[in-house]
């Protein structure tokens, strides 16, 4: 075919762009519109506009070159020392975000002798986890419509005054506020962080930081056993929460000074009114209501009333109807939702959203019960437990960068997610397997195992979920992936939690029918041998190994359930454009 001369006009208006046809690769260097008319006819293409992609007299790497997110746009990425700066201020801020989400379970004990109650201990993991769930896409849209450093230092600045206050708390009121305010901090913490990655790291080398800074969130869930014993055990369970703040003082000096936002990242315009609009507070203000409903109704059934009881089915029917009316709202707030519709219903968005859901539900659920199989168990106490646990952080760890740079080099991620449902499902599998009778080699195996297949596939749903992304929808993209991440934590380790309480009890029944079921809940599994006499502490053990049973089964429903919705993604490779147009740090 013809090359078309190069005094006719290379860009047409995208709005009415039609067909596109031939584009001299000489003619478009030559322009001098930015980007280039071949990039915006490109990027028509990739947004439905125009249904026939654009063409032109070149080779393919000279093509790719002029697709959005290639150097050829002219973005300069931070290197050297500011990279790195960068890079390590996003790891120490997502960090401090997973380590309160584990760092307090060692602490809870002597919190509860300080202000001298049980009752409200749930609430002291499910306080953050709600904020951190409810908020998450909420600050998306604070990205997408204010400036990204800025609204990430707001977001740490949430964070610290939350761990302030619980660090100082006086009461157990005012540490579940603060781990509350916490809660809300984090989720643009979480937020940010990944976004901002998309805009520090040059698209083709974007999946191997993203799945560094993502190490970080399972190398701070196993930590933070093993940090909360300490402070608790050395010095006072209140460091538990002061420690966030140095570190976090430090993230924000570095994203501060060392990080500018490119120009992909300006914020989108609009009036305030129309912005606090697309904050969706209404949505935020169901999600939590809806998560209060089902923990309490999980809280309460099977233990403190029976699952009979009007006050446990009321909840129930308040989860399923407000989290309805949610969806209803969504729907009905169209590009205002916290969970944008249009957005959620692409495959590289809600595949990988089901696919966290799952998949994180069933690695909070191990993180969380292995520290009771080896305390209650195998007598350890709260840092050796924490130490037994090394063998899943360091697969965790070395999966994660091992699966990020794979993904990078090969263009690989969704053949990754699958494989790595399958490998969690039967670790999930032989962790089930553990009994009584302890054996070293076996939950060593079975945590390395087990700890490769989470590492691998933590962070191919957001590797495929930007690459598909335009830029203007990154932030809001990434929320919406991390929003189901979360909530999966909170939803699962709830109902395993559930499940190990009222399988205990029933088991208790017939190993122990001797031991007062309250009196047992009401002691922590490193007392079990102090508090009971010796004749009973074989069937109460038999009863504690059948609720970690329990809970470890629903972890492996969940991989299994992961894997499923694992194969509904696309398996092409990404394309280095596709790893996209986000620009980059000027």
């Amino acid at each position: 075919m013809a090359r078309p001369p190069t005094s006719k006009p290379v860009v047409q208006t995208i709005g009415t762009c039609t067909n596109i046809g031939h584009i001299s690769l000489s003619r478009a260097r030559e322009s001098r519109l930015s980007p280039s008319g071949y990039q915006l006819k490109y990027e028509a293409y990739l947004s439905g506009e125009t249904t026939r992609a654009p063409s032109f007299v070149g080779s393919e790497d000279e093509k790719r070159d002029l697709e959005p997110g290639s150097m050829a746009d002219g973005v300069e990425y931070p290197t050297g020392w500011t990279f790195a700066f960068i890079i390590v201020a996003l790891i120490l801020s997502i960090f401090l975000v997973s380590l309160d989400m584990t760092i307090v379970a060692t602490a809870i004990p002597r919190i509860t002798d300080e202000f001298r109650g049980l009752e409200d201990v749930a609430w002291y993991g499910s306080a953050f986890f709600m904020t951190v769930g409810g908020f998450q896409s909420t600050w998306g849209k604070v990205f997408k419509y204010f400036p990204l450093k800025i609204g990430f230092l707001v977001a740490i600045c949430v964070f610290e005054l939350g761990s302030l206050i619980c660090g100082v708390a006086p009461n157990s009121t005012t540490l579940i506020a603060g781990r509350a305010i916490a809660g809300v901090g984090a989720a643009g913490i979480g937020s940010g962080a990944y976004t901002i990655v998309a805009f520090a790291a040059e698209p083709r080398k974007r999946p191997v930081f993203t799945g560094i800074i993502g190490t970080s969130y399972g190398v701070a869930a196993v930590v933070g056993p093993i940090l909360g014993g300490a402070f608790t055990d050395r010095v006072t369970w209140r460091w538990c929460f002061y420690i966030n703040l140095p570190i976090g003082g430090f993230s924000a000096f570095i994203i501060a000074f060392f990080f500018h936002a490119p120009k992909g990242a300006k914020p989108k315009e609009a009036t305030l009114k129309e912005k606090i609009l697309q904050m969706d507070l209404l949505g935020t203000a169901l999600v939590m209501g809806g998560v209060i409903a089902y923990i309490l109704a999980l809280q309460y059934g099977g233990q403190t009333m029976d699952w009979h009881d009007p006050t446990v089915i009321c909840l129930l029917i308040g989860f399923v109807a407000i989290f309805a009316a949610f969806a209803a709202w969504e729907y009905y707030n169209g590009e205002r939702a916290m969970i944008v519709p249009r957005l959620f219903c692409t495959p590289g968005v809600w595949v990988g959203s089901v696919y966290l859901f799952l998949y994180a539900g069933s690695y909070f659920i191990t993180i969380y019960y292995l520290p009771i199989y080896f305390q209650s168990i195998g007598d350890s106490s709260p840092t050796e437990s924490g130490v037994q646990n090394l063998p899943l952080i360091l697969s965790v760890t070395v999966a994660t960068i091992v699966a990020g740079a794979t993904a990078s080099t090969t263009r690989i991620a969704a053949s990754i997610a699958v494989v790595s449902a399958v490998v969690a499902t039967v670790a999930s599998g032989l962790l089930y397997t553990l009994d009584v009778q302890i054996q070293t080699w076996k939950w060593v195996g079975y945590q390395i195992l087990g700890g490769i297949a989470w590492g691998a596939s933590f962070q191919m749903p957001i590797i495929i979920g930007q690459a598909t992304a335009k830029p203007e929808d990154l932030s809001s993209v990434t929320a919406i992936i991390l929003f189901f991440q979360t909530v999966g934590g909170a939803f699962w380790v709830s109902a395993a939690q559930s499940a190990f309480v009222n399988s205990l009890m029933s088991r208790l029944a017939t190993s122990a029918p001797d031991v007062n079921p309250l009196l047992l809940l009401g002691t922590g599994a490193t007392q079990i041998r102090t508090v009971f006499p010796a004749e009973q502490v074989p069937g109460i053990l038999v009863a504690y190994m059948a609720g970690i049973k329990t809970a470890l089964a629903i972890a492996t429903g969940a991989c299994g359930l992961a894997f499923v919705a694992s194969l509904f993604n696309n398996f092409r490779r990404l394309r280095h454009s596709m790893v996209k147009a986000t620009g980059g740090v000027a």
